[in-house]
């Protein structure tokens, strides 16, 4: 019978569905909360908690869960190896165990998916004989076709480097005796390819921990994986999974937009192979907000991608084939995961700008890379020393990985070790470098530890509390006093001091006691449950057990709370702008300003700015109630809590809320304001990039906010006297020219002067920029004359414009300029006037303007 990869997907949850079992939506592939994983590597992993105690939401649940194994991904390219796979999975919580386990599996691929009986083998850990008799007594699988494996094949370690584990029972199917290596004792204990481990049920009997040592649990609970594509492979009759529906879509895809076929060239095949099992895995990472990085889950993504862009270009160079395989993926599995539809754009944003990154640094790498290659060959050598690798993967961002790819391919190594050291020596210059603020430099004693009970933090109610002194440090000593003058640091029994934690700073103040006070410069935890106040002695004498108060500065803590529930809403508006991939990357909470970094491939907009900015203002207004709720982790994720990227959380968390109903709910443990109100004012100074996919937002509240508007007035007021001042100069340069220009027009002007009725005469039109410009040349010219009458005419705005000067004596003998002017104007249709010795005037008709300036002739 065959089946579609999204038949049997279908087909898995509802047979154990109608067997009673919930069934549950796959969780992300980023495991919140579960310092032990990198990225979630098997169906059990939502499931881990119940395992140890947690009460779940059911006893009896399956799911569909997507899986992410990073140690293949070297191994991708071959038929065989997968980065990103489905897991099948049913999980019993204290309910059956391994009988009830063993009847569901058998009863679903003999009876459900029809697979032949005879088909299957059945191996088991060496001890199990329980497990051993299901199999052949009640099941009926003969003996020979039931293997006892040792504890690496048949004993399932924990997701992690703790948790639950047990002992499993693996069904395998059985090819044929003309696959492999046709031995007569050939079993699934032989590595050959006749046998496929087709679904792994594991018996969760003790909890691992650290250290190895396995506790007996109290009740036994199951966790069985049934991998997709290997399933698909058998029900499909494929010798690959690449055969299969669930990857000839993708491997079409590229063959469209490379023009080659897939299963022409073994070697294309491959490369091929990589770009599609890349380009999905890519996709679905993406979508569960990891963006291509430098560190954990962000250097796997953007590993991931590199390797099917190299990939990629050595298909046909220059094509997005990653694009397109996303568009593909998501299309094809936005039915089963409605994450990858919702998150489209985006998603394929991210790959268009990594590609085009990569594109570049591959271009340069490659062809240093090749140089170094042929160098070292005319030596007669065939390794690439380690600094030679690390030189391209530090200066030109050539990944290692790629380096040791294309030369094992060209016959060279790469020497590790030596990249390695190298890559040590950046780490000892990045630490040398460092310059570690004061509060972070305290190197805490042994003893000091060792002697201090819990520090016990009452400051989410008090700012001032009693409390004792369980220890001290001077110069980083453990001392029973500390006096007048001295640096130190106090350690307490509880305090109402916040110790700087998740972007927070740490509080400052004061503790005061009989016969001393001390100045809390800063508060720094210096183990999980020890905090130092540090600071300094002003006055008298403190020792080890004495009974003081301490005080926090109460401006300082409330500005502080009032940035950080502005980060709270802040996160709330650029999600609402952006979108829901933005997630917070980082913060700094300080009482003068918040910075907060994010996910997200491009500068903001400045209207995008504007409207989260607007956004946080409006909320703040609207004064919400801010208050704490403490929860156990997995209850705060389901009701959608935001949690911190890759951070740790224990098992119960505080949850900071915002608003009723609810418009931001984050896992935080810092302090709030108890009302948006309170925050008064937000105002977001800048908006940057501090790298790949990351962006950052510097912004005020509160007290800082006033602040930073009465800066703006200063500097605004400060700019404005600037421009006024630089406008000064430039009129007083332009005047300067000017007067230049119309000495130079006045001169050129003498020689049109004529003599009628015995006077000097000038009439002329004129250039001018402005009516004073005109003046001046009057002025000018009148000076010139020495007894004479100046007509000028020139143009502004499309109207005509007239100045007439007398000189003294003829103004004496009754030519008045006021009239002269008055009667030019009225020849254009204006009007003007002045006094006797200058005047002037305008008109409405520039065509006129000759027939005006010259009609003073028959006036004289």
């Amino acid at each position: 019978m065959s089946m579609t990869g999204d038949n049997i997907r279908e087909s898995f949850l509802r047979y154990f569905e109608e067997k009673g079992h919930k069934i549950m939506p796959s969780s992300s592939l980023v495991p919140h909360g579960d310092p032990t994983l990198l990225l979630t590597s098997a169906g059990m992993v939502q499931f881990k908690p119940y395992f140890l105690g947690e009460k779940p939401p059911a006893t009896r649940m399956t799911s569909c869960q997507k899986c992410f194994r990073v140690t293949d991904i070297d191994s991708v390219g071959d038929t065989k190896h997968l980065t990103f796979f489905e897991m099948l999975g049913n999980f019993s919580i204290g309910d059956y165990f391994k009988e009830g386990a063993i009847d569901f599996a058998w009863e679903y691929v003999i009876e459900r998916l029809q697979l032949p009986k005879e088909r299957i083998w059945i191996t088991v850990f060496r001890d199990d004989d329980e497990a051993f008799e299901i199999w052949n007594k009640k099941i009926g699988v003969p003996t020979e076709r039931i293997v006892r494996c040792g504890e690496k094949e048949n004993f399932w370690g924990p997701a992690g480097d703790s948790g639950p584990c047990g002992p499993c029972s693996e069904l395998h199917y059985d090819f044929g005796k003309d696959i492999g290596c046709r031995k007569a004792d050939c079993s699934p204990a032989c590595s050959c390819e006749r046998f496929c481990e087709i679904w792994n049920l594991v018996f969760v009997q003790y909890n691992q921990d650290k250290s190895g040592k396995r506790t007996p649990l109290t009740k036994g609970h199951i966790d069985t994986g049934m991998g997709l594509e290997r399933m698909t492979v058998i029900m499909q009759n494929r010798n690959s999974v690449y055969e299969t529906d669930l990857f000839t879509p993708l491997l079409d895809a590229i063959s469209a937009l490379s023009g080659i076929e897939y299963g022409s060239d073994s070697a294309i095949d491959n490369n091929i192979r990589v770009v599609a099992e890349h380009g999905r895995a890519t996709t679905f990472l993406i979508a569960d907000g990891v963006l291509p990085g430098n560190e954990k889950q962000s250097y796997v993504l953007r590993r991931l991608m590199r390797r099917a862009i190299f990939f990629g270009e050595k298909l046909v160079a220059g094509k997005s084939f990653l694009t397109e395989i996303a568009k593909v993926t998501i299309e094809r599995m936005k039915h089963e995961y409605p994450e990858l539809g919702h998150k489209k754009d985006f998603i394929l944003k991210v790959i268009q700008e990594e590609e085009a990154r990569f594109r570049d640094t591959l271009k340069t790498g490659t062809q240093l890379l090749e140089g170094i290659m042929s160098e070292i060959s005319e030596k007669g050598e065939k390794e690439i020393s380690g600094e030679q690798a690390f030189k391209l993967y530090d200066t030109y961002g050539f990944p290692v990985d790629l380096t040791q790819e294309v030369a094992s391919k060209k016959g060279f190594m790469v020497d590790m070790t030596g990249f390695e050291a190298e890559m040590e020596k950046q780490r000892e210059r990045a630490k040398a470098s460092q310059k570690f603020k004061k509060s972070l430099s305290l190197a805490a004693d042994v003893e000091v530890i060792n002697g201090c009970g819990t520090c016990v933090f009452t400051g989410y109610e008090n700012l001032s509390d009693k409390s004792v002194i369980s220890g001290l440090l001077c110069d980083n000593k453990n001392v029973n006093e500390i006096t007048e003058g001295q640096e130190a640091a106090i350690m307490l029994d509880k305090t109402p001091f916040y110790a700087e934690k998740g972007g927070q700073v740490g509080d400052t103040g004061e503790i005061i006691g009989s016969g001393g006070r001390f100045i809390v410069k800063d508060t720094v935890k210096i183990s999980d449950k020890i905090v130092a106040h540090k600071g300094y002695v002003v006055q008298g004498v403190f020792k080890t057990g004495d009974e003081v108060t301490a005080e926090v500065d109460i401006e300082r803590r409330l500005d502080i709370a009032r940035n950080h529930t502005a980060t709270h809403l802040l996160q709330y508006a650029l999600r609402n702008v952006l979108g829901e991939h933005v997630q917070q990357r980082g913060s700094l909470v300080a009482p003068d300003r918040l910075r907060f970094d994010f996910s997200h491939m491009s500068a903001m907009t400045e209207d995008e700015i504007e409207k989260v900015q607007s956004i946080v203002n409006y909320e703040i207004r609207r004064n919400h109630a801010v208050h704490p709720d403490i929860m156990p982790y997995k209850q705060a994720v389901k009701d959608g809590a935001i949690a911190l990227f890759d951070e740790k959380y224990g098992d119960e968390v505080r949850v900071l809320k915002i608003g009723s109903p609810l418009i931001s709910s984050e896992l935080c443990g810092g302090t709030h304001v108890s009302a948006t109100g309170e925050i008064g004012f937000f105002q977001i100074i800048s908006e940057s990039s501090i790298g790949g996919g990351i962006r950052r937002i510097e912004a005020v509240s509160g007290r800082g906010a006033e602040q930073a508007v009465k800066n703006n007035i200063i500097n605004l007021k400060n700019e404005i006297m600037t421009v006024q001042a630089e406008l000064d100069r430039e009129r007083r340069q332009v005047a300067s020219l000017q007067r230049g220009q119309t000495k130079q027009q006045a001169d050129s002007l003498l020689g049109k002067v004529e003599i009628v009725k015995d006077i000097q005469l000038l009439v002329s039109r004129i250039e001018a920029s402005d009516i004073d410009m005109m003046r001046d040349m009057a002025d000018m010219l009148r000076a010139k004359l020495g007894s004479g009458i100046v007509v000028l005419g020139a143009v502004f705005e499309d109207k005509p414009s007239f100045i007439v000067a007398v000189t003294p004596d003829l103004v004496k003998k009754g030519y008045q300029a006021g009239r002269l002017v008055k009667h030019i104007s009225s020849v254009a249709g204006g009007g003007g006037g002045g006094k006797p010795d200058m005047a002037q005037g305008g008109g409405r008709d520039i065509d006129k303007l000759e027939e005006a300036i010259n009609s003073v002739k028959g006036i004289l």
